[in-house]
C-alpha cells in the first residue's frame, strides 16, 4: 500500500456555550484561539499555532445535537506539565474520572464544562502492552511515579513491539510468538 494517512489532523465537537468552552480550552488547557467563524460556525484552537492552524474545533450545536466521542485526548510535553494541568483541571471544578499509569503514558481523564470526556496525558516513551491502567496517587513525588513506571511487571501481549523504548515488558502470547 503506497498511500496512507500521515496522522490525525483535527477533531471537532458540537457545543452549547461557546464562550464558556473557549474560556476552558484556552484558559485551563492553554490552547490558542487561531480563528473564529461568523456566528460561531467554527472556533479553531491549536496547541501548536506556529505549526498547525488547528487541532480542535468547537462548533455551536444545532438544537439537540451533541458530539458523542468516547474521549478526546491531548498530549503534554513533560511530567511536570501534566501535574500542573491536573491542578488547573481540578481548580476549574472539572469532574476527574480517573488518573492512571498506562505504561506508555500517564493519563488524567476528566469532564469538560459540557461533560465531554477529555484526557490529558504525558507520553512516557516506553513500550507497554495495552490496554492497561493502574491508578496513580497524585500525592506521590515525580521520582516515586517514575519508579512505579520502571517497576511495572512484564505483561503478555498479542502484538510485537512497535512503539517507544523496548524495556522488555512485552511478552508475546504463544500464538503470536509462533508467527514471528
Amino acid at each position: 500500500m503506497a498511500a496512507k494517512v500521515t496522522g490525525l489532523g483535527h477533531v471537532g465537537i458540537f457545543i452549547d456555550d461557546v464562550q464558556r468552552m473557549i474560556d476552558f480550552y484556552t484558559g485551563v488547557l492553554g490552547l490558542t484561539l487561531t480563528d473564529r467563524g461568523s456566528g460561531d460556525r467554527g472556533v479553531f484552537l491549536s496547541a501548536r499555532p506556529q505549526q498547525e492552524h488547528h487541532e480542535f474545533v468547537l462548533a455551536k450545536a444545532p438544537e439537540g445535537q451533541k458530539t458523542m466521542a468516547q474521549q478526546i485526548s491531548f498530549t503534554v510535553g513533560s511530567l511536570q506539565d501534566w501535574r500542573e494541568l491536573h491542578g488547573r483541571i481540578v481548580a476549574a471544578g472539572c469532574n476527574v474520572d480517573r488518573i492512571v499509569n498506562h505504561g506508555i503514558a500517564f493519563g488524567c481523564y476528566f469532564r469538560d464544562p459540557e461533560d465531554n470526556r477529555i484526557e490529558v496525558y504525558w507520553s512516557t516513551g516506553k513500550d507497554y502492552p495495552q490496554p492497561h491502567g493502574d491508578p496513580i496517587d497524585m500525592t506521590k513525588s515525580d521520582q516515586e511515579l517514575l519508579e512505579m513506571l520502571a517497576s511495572m511487571p512484564p505483561k503478555e501481549a498479542n502484538k510485537p513491539h512497535m512503539y517507544g523504548e523496548d524495556v522488555g515488558k512485552r511478552l508475546l502470547a504463544p500464538q503470536e510468538a509462533a508467527v514471528q
